[in-house]
Order: C-alpha cells, then structure tokens, then sequence
C-alpha cells in the first residue's frame, strides 16, 4: 500500500513539475502615456479647474432645435443600438465566466438494458448471485436509475477567476464605447445641423443676388436701347444670371440630402428639419476651455475604452499561461440504482454515490496551448500600442483643433471686412453703370467677387461652430 501511495505521489509531482514550465508572457511598457506633455501648446499654461470636456452636452449646446434632434438621435440612431447589444453582448460573457466558479450541478433519469456474456466473470457472478433466497437475478439485465450529478473544477491557480477579471474589464470597455458613439453621435448632429444651416444662408445669399442681377441685366438692356451699352453686356449679364440660377438648384440639393443625413442619424424617414436660419450668422461660438492633457486619459471614453481593453487583454495573457498548469476537478453523484424499477424505492439498498477528484495537466503536445498563449500575448502588444496610438491621436486633435479655433476666428474677421467693403462697392458700380461711367464688366466683377465673399464668410461661420464643437467632443465631452 505504501508503495501504490508512493506512486501516486511521484505521478502527480510530475505532473506539477511538468505543467509549471510555462512560458513567460511579454513584458510591456507604455511610453505614450509615461510621456504625456503638461500642456498642449509650448509656453502656455492651461486652466486645470475648467475643462468643457465635462461640461453635460444639454448645457453646451443651447439651440432647442438641435436639442431636440440630439435627443431624438439619441433614442433611434441604429448605431447606438447596436452598440448597447455589444455591451449586453460583453454581461453575458462575465455571467458565463462567473458560472464557471460554481459546481455544475444536472439532475437526470435513465433506464437501458444489458446481456453479458454467460463465461464471464460478470455473467458468472450474476448467475450465482440470489436477489433473494430462491430468485437469482434476471437476464438479460435492466438498469433504472435517477439522481443529482455534480462538477466542479477547483480555481487553485486562479484562473477561473482571472478569466471572469479580464471579462469584467471587457465588459466596462463596451460601456466606454457606447459613451464614445453617444459622443461621435452629438458631434455628428451638430456639425450636421450647423452645415444646414450655412447652407440656408446661401440660399438666401444667392436668391438676393439673383435678384440684384435680374435688376442689372434689366439696366443693360434699357441701355442697349439707348445705345450706352452693345448686346455683349447683355449677354454677359444673362450668362452671370443663369449661372445664379443654377448654383441656386446646387444649393437646394445639398439642402435636401443635408436633411436626409440628419434624419438617418435620427433614425427616421425623410421629414422637414425644423431649424431656425435667421439667427445663425450672429451666433456666438461657445468659449470652450481645454484644461490639461492628463484630463484626457480621465475625459475621453475612447481612451477608457483603450485602457480597459489593455487590461482585459493582459488578463487573458495570464488565464492563457496558467492553462499550463495541472487543474483540480471532483465530481460527485448522488441517487438511486437498481436493475428493476419497483426496487429503486427499497432504501438504502438502491442509493447510489460517488465522488472523484481528478488532477490533470499537459504533458505532450501543449502546441494548441502554447498557441493560445502566443496569441494572446501578440493581442496584449497589439492592444498596448492601440491605446498609445488613441492617446496619441487624442492629444494631437485637440492641437490642431486649438489652433484652428484661433486662425478660424481671425479668418472669419477679415471675410467680414471684406465682405462689407464689397456691398459698397456694388452700390457704387452700379450707380456709375446707369451714369455710364462704368463697364458692364466692372459691375460683373464687383458682383462676383461679393457672392463669392458672402458665401465664404457664411462658410467661415460654420467652421467656428463646428470647429468648437469638434474640440468639445475631442475633450471628451458629448456623452454626459
């Protein structure tokens, strides 16, 4: 007995031993965000206590009617949706690994029937064997029994509860994604209903100056008549009209298909947008504050949903390594067994245990678990470098939004300026045009260069409300 006891032992240290070579994972370092600057521009210090990446998305933006399209967005966009199914998705997942903590424990019925062999020692030992004094036991030989049965595998390298750890940290990523696509979503409906807007404002623009030509080739005809002006001024004019006329139906398609694109966003179908036109150019951008870069790790879900991911894949890199190492499982039965039904309520005779422990581990052929090793550990580099990269990306956008926030402002003041001189010097050439003192082609040229003008400024506009809204969701804002 010794012996078989000293056996068992040697077998199972071996076991140990040889599970317990296990591959060492990779060992990572995240310079990206090690490095961060303290500040996003040289020689300038950042407010650390005002960050509009914080600020609710209902109180930065204040236009009701794009209230109203975020918040319809909000309930019927079909991305949205699909994302709160990833996360339902991710519960799930820590559910099952959960469950794998705890015994597994069936209940079940069976019945069969078996004939052995009479020269065996199984049908040697039934055919001298009496059920009771003069009644020997039946051939061929039924089996009924019913009962609970349970499996559990002992968690003694932690593994289990590593893989439920690296779930849970999944789980919060989609979560932080979900946040991501509510702040890409605002971001788009905004940008998207100010471009709406822009697009208004041409219209009008362009309508006026439709009508400020049909005016001006009414003139040259009169003057034609009069022989102050020739036929090519006429001809001039009606060509500078019918180009109006045709960028005016450019402008009422972009309309139409701007609509349909927030609508899509809305999850619905095509509808009239309700909007209000005549307020957009003296619309004052938001003052948009942007803190320190170290908020953003703090701020931005894409990069919390970065970070957890890393986790969650150095998580399986360990769960994967401890598959080299033997595991612990007992299974135990508890019912009632007998060869004919009538006798399985004959107690304790027809009760029926078990109970097993079993501690296996790989010995040859690991090359599947050193696989899934690999690879896990090849995803733990990919996702260190995802989340340097949207670390990276994050502070680099929120760069280059700061300053055009700056030079869009100073864009925007000079097209003003120009815009202003240009109206008055349309008034001026055309009242030198009926004096005839002036070209037709001087009166074309002023009225060119100021649509041109007024519809770059409106465009400027635009940039500044959408560049604003840009950097607030680039800050993290949008999903609060």
């Amino acid at each position: 007995m010794k012996i078989y006891n000293k056996y068992i032992a040697a077998i199972a240290l071996s076991l140990v031993l040889a599970s317990c070579k296990a591959p060492m994972a990779t060992v990572i370092q995240d310079e990206v965000k090690n490095n961060i600057p303290e500040n996003f521009t040289q020689n300038e210090q950042q407010d650390v206590n005002n960050n509009s990446g914080t600020t609710p998305w209902r109180q930065f933006f204040t236009d009701p009617n794009l209230v109203s399209l975020i918040e319809t967005s909000l309930k019927n966009n079909q991305e949205l949706m699909i994302t709160l199914q990833e996360i339902e998705i991710a519960k799930s997942g820590v559910v099952a690994k959960k469950g794998k903590l705890s015994p597994t424990v069936k209940a079940g019925l069976g019945a069969g029937v078996e004939k052995v062999g009479r020269y065996t020692s199984t049908g040697a030992g039934d055919a001298s064997t009496e059920i009771e004094p003069g009644r020997e036991m039946p051939d061929p030989l039924g089996n009924f029994e019913g009962g609970l049965m349970a499996n559990w595998e002992i968690d003694i390298w932690k593994k289990l509860r590593t893989e439920k750890e690296a779930a849970v940290s999944h789980y919060l990523s989609t979560v932080e994604g979900k946040n991501f696509v509510l702040s890409n979503l605002i971001e788009e409906v905004a940008d998207n209903y100010y471009e709406l807007l822009a697009l208004d404002n041409q219209m009008d623009i362009i309508q006026q100056y439709i009508k400020l030509q049909t005016r001006a080739l009414e003139i040259a005809k009169i003057q034609k008549q009069a022989a102050a002006a020739t036929e090519l001024a006429v001809k001039k004019f009606e060509a500078e009209l019918a180009k109006s006329k045709a960028t005016e139906y450019t402008i009422r398609q972009q309309i139409t298909e701007k609509e349909n694109q927030i609508n899509a966003l809305c999850g619905r179908y095509p509808q009239p947008i309700v909007r209000t036109k005549e307020s957009f150019m003296s619309t004052i951008p938001q003052t948009v504050y942007t803190g320190i870069p170290s908020q953003l790790l703090a701020n931005r879900p894409d990069i919390k949903q970065a970070e957890l991911e890393l986790k969650s894949a150095k998580l399986d890199v360990e769960a994967a390594r401890k598959e080299f190492y033997p595991s612990l499982e007992i299974s135990a039965t508890l019912g009632l067994e007998a060869f004919k039904p009538s006798y399985l309520v004959k107690l304790p005779e027809s009760i029926a245990t078990s109970l097993v422990g079993e501690l296996a581990g790989p010995l040859i052929n690991k090359s599947a678990i050193k696989a899934n090793f690999q690879t896990a550990d090849a995803k733990q580099i990919q996702a260190l470098y995802e989340y340097d990269k949207t670390i990276l990306n994050a502070y680099l956008d929120i760069s280059n939004l700061m300053s055009k926030v700056k030079n869009i402002d100073q864009y925007y003041q000079l097209k003003s300026q120009e815009t202003q001189a240009l109206d008055q010097s349309i008034d001026i050439a055309n009242q030198l045009f009926k004096n005839s003192r002036a070209d037709y082609l001087e009166v074309l040229l002023n009225q060119r260069d100021a649509l041109d003008a007024k519809m770059e400024l409106i465009e400027a506009k635009q940039k500044q409300l959408s560049t604003v809204v840009d950097i607030y969701k680039g800050l993290g804002g949008g999903w609060k």
